[in-house]
């Protein structure tokens, strides 16, 4: 491997002084990118000048308006090389960039194998004359060869314990010196530097009392699905790299639980496990369909093959594996995507492909990790960018991730038992939302033991502040409309979606002035390449508290939407909450069971699991100003009102007006 790197290294440092015609500009930037990376891989103990000096190299093709002129940038690789090669240079460039964080982590062999693919390009851009046909050949033999090396890098990393890497700068790093942000590879800005230098200066006692929120509500999600955590031995953190000294006392305090903590990189285009702030989320949003440039039935296959080989070979920490702990931020300037023709797009076939692959995979995960054998917690804070108020701000989320529980259960038992007298549920929006949806409710066998309704209550899903069902689909029916909401950070004007028996019937928006384009935005990032998704969660959130905290700072649109969706009623497209652990017993503090854990569609898992789910789930939010009224209505022609134009109506429940009119 030390031979192939100093081959490779010497071919690419040839580049700049060799190549010459059309591609000269595009070869010479890739070798300049390698250059700084052989810097990286190559120092020990850098300095912090160094740390700071690569950090602008490795990602200023990427930042602000520079990210035009970037052949990362599908527009301008067309722009400058046409319909054919453009998006295959574009690839070339994005693939690059995965030996940026190998290099931090001193993983020579994955540097290889990215300059040996870049080669391959070299030869093939100097000898070719049309070589867009060589180019996708070399890039799916690529993916194909090293399918197994990839899956095994990514599971692996989800369920084993590492001492190294993430681990040791969580554990080891003296939070006192901003080096060790630098260490991940990752692109570190004001945000990284300001929120670990704010939780560094906080007592320790504050964090491991941040700390404890989070993790006791990780206990409590295993106690509510009556799972024995005890059987478990890693658990998984997902953070915003900044949160550091936060994130140490939550290791220990898991650690305390007999857990051991495991650390999952984010990848060059998709950004899940230890994260930073996105150089550019149009380039992310640019690449997120790239495996459509070769994406086969043949590739499908081997991935799946791949995932079920690896699974079974780590299977036994597939067997002890808790689940997700998650810290998410908010803050972040909001992002609305421009759509490029040029950018890699699905054919229908390819989406069908994909849809599958997502189904199919998520299947062979729960045969090695059942959904019902984990749990999970998520939490939010925000970040430095949400403005000049950050401290007040991060303030009022420590309050509102830590309201007082037995207060909110007893309002949300009010509001459950005057759910369960009815039959279907009526939501209206006022002012200029239109929604007017009817909401079936399931029929219960023992009324006096059992609730369609959870009260939920900050275990797993923090904040506290909603009462959620799954709905019957039959009977489900109506307009969801939102005047303007952020769905995983991309934001929707007039969002409108029509339901017919509980399934997405029609949708639209008003983001761009062609309704096609409007169409194509809600398929890819709603439904995910479906054509229709079912209703798979209604809620009502009643913590005004974040609504107040959110009209307070002006942030409402950049809070996440664990928090939003506790700002009023809330519907989900996909599935259900309880998807893949519906056999679950699950009571309320009430004693009451949980019965309505799903509909017609998960119904299908006992004939044909690969109907039964989708493997998404998208909550979208009408905030309080914008509601009209909720009215259940029973089957003997009864009507409870518990919310009237946007106020708490139902006794119980009145004391949650206080923050609203604050």
């Amino acid at each position: 491997m030390k031979e192939r790197y100093q081959l490779a290294k010497t071919r690419i440092l040839e580049l700049p002084a060799e190549v010459k015609g059309d591609y000269r500009a595009f070869l010479i930037s890739i070798s300049n990118l390698f250059k700084t990376i052989f810097e990286v891989n190559e120092t020990d103990s850098p300095t912090l000048q160094q740390y700071k000096e690569w950090n602008e190299s490795l990602y200023a093709d990427l930042s602000g308006d520079a990210y035009r002129s970037s052949f990362a940038n599908p527009a301008y690789s067309v722009a400058c090389f046409g319909e054919k090669t453009g998006p295959y240079i574009s690839w070339y460039a994005a693939r690059a960039r995965d030996a940026v964080t190998a290099a931090y982590e001193k993983d020579e062999e994955e540097i290889v194998l990215c300059m040996e693919l870049f080669l391959q390009a070299v030869t093939v851009l100097e000898e070719e004359e049309e070589p867009e046909r060589f180019l996708k050949e070399i890039m799916y033999y690529y993916i194909h060869d090293y399918a197994e090396r990839q899956m095994e890098k990514k599971i692996r990393g989800m369920l084993c314990f590492s001492p190294e890497g993430i681990y040791d700068i969580v554990m080891n790093s003296d939070f006192s010196d901003i080096c060790y942000l630098y260490r991940y590879g990752e692109y570190i800005t004001d945000n990284e530097i300001t929120m670990a230098e704010y939780l560094q200066a906080m007592p320790e006692e504050t964090l491991a009392a941040m700390a404890r929120t989070y993790t006791q509500g990780y206990c409590k999600g295993f106690e509510a699905a009556g799972i024995d955590l005890s059987k478990k031995k890693t658990v998984q953190i997902r953070y915003h790299i900044g949160f550091e000294p936060m994130v140490r006392q939550a290791v220990l305090q898991f650690k305390e639980m007999g857990l051991q903590t495991v650390f999952t990189r984010t990848t060059n285009t998709k950004a899940v496990g230890v994260v930073s702030t996105a150089p550019n989320k149009q380039y992310l949003y640019d690449h997120r369909y790239d495996d459509a440039l070769c994406l086969n039935r043949a590739i499908v296959r081997e991935r799946l093959k791949m995932a079920e080989k690896v699974f079974e070979k780590y299977k036994e920490e597939a067997s002890v594996y808790a689940g997700p702990a998650v810290i998410e931020v908010f803050g972040e300037t909001l992002f609305s995507p421009e759509t490029k023709k040029e950018n890699p797009a699905y054919t229908k076939e390819q989406e069908t492909m994909s849809v599958e692959y997502t189904r199919d995979f998520s299947l062979i995960q729960n045969r090695y990790i059942p959904q019902e054998q984990y749990s999970f917690t998520i939490i939010a804070y925000p970040i430095p960018e949400i403005g000049e108020d950050f401290k007040e701000i991060f303030e009022a989320t420590v309050e509102v991730n830590t309201l007082d529980v037995k207060e909110y259960e007893k309002i949300h038992q009010a509001l459950i038992d005057a759910l369960d007298e009815g039959e279907y549920v009526q939501v209206t929006g006022k002012g200029n939302n239109r929604t007017d949806m009817r909401i079936r409710l399931h029929e219960k066998s023992d009324a006096a033991h059992q609730t369609n309704f959870e009260n939920c209550l900050a275990d797993v899903n923090i904040p506290v502040g909603e009462v959620f069902t799954s709905p019957v689909l039959s009977g489900t029916e109506g307009l969801l409309h939102v005047t303007q909401v952020y769905l995983n950070e991309l934001r929707y004007e007039n969002l409108e979606i029509t339901f017919d028996d509980g399934m997405i019937e029609s949708y639209t928006c008003t983001n761009y002035e062609n309704e096609e384009d409007n169409k194509k935005y809600i398929k890819e990032n709603v439904l995910h390449n479906r054509d229709t998704l079912p209703l798979g969660e209604f809620a009502i959130g009643t913590n005004t508290k974040a609504y107040r905290m959110g009209r307070k700072f002006g942030i409402e649109a950049k809070l996440p939407i664990l928090i939003a969706e506790k700002t009023g009623p809330h519907f989900a497209v996909g599935d259900t909450c309880y998807s893949m652990s519906e056999d679950v017993v699950l009571h309320n503090p009430d004693g009451k069971e949980i019965v309505a854990k799903e509909n017609e569609c998960s119904a299908l898992r006992h004939t044909d699991i690969a109907k039964a789910y989708f493997n998404c789930h998208t909550d979208i939010t009408i905030p309080y100003d914008e509601l009209g009224d909720i009215v259940v209505f029973t089957k003997s022609g009864k009507s409870i009102t518990l919310i009237k134009q946007g106020k708490f109506v139902l006794s119980g429940t009145e004391q949650l007006n206080e923050a609203l009119a604050e």
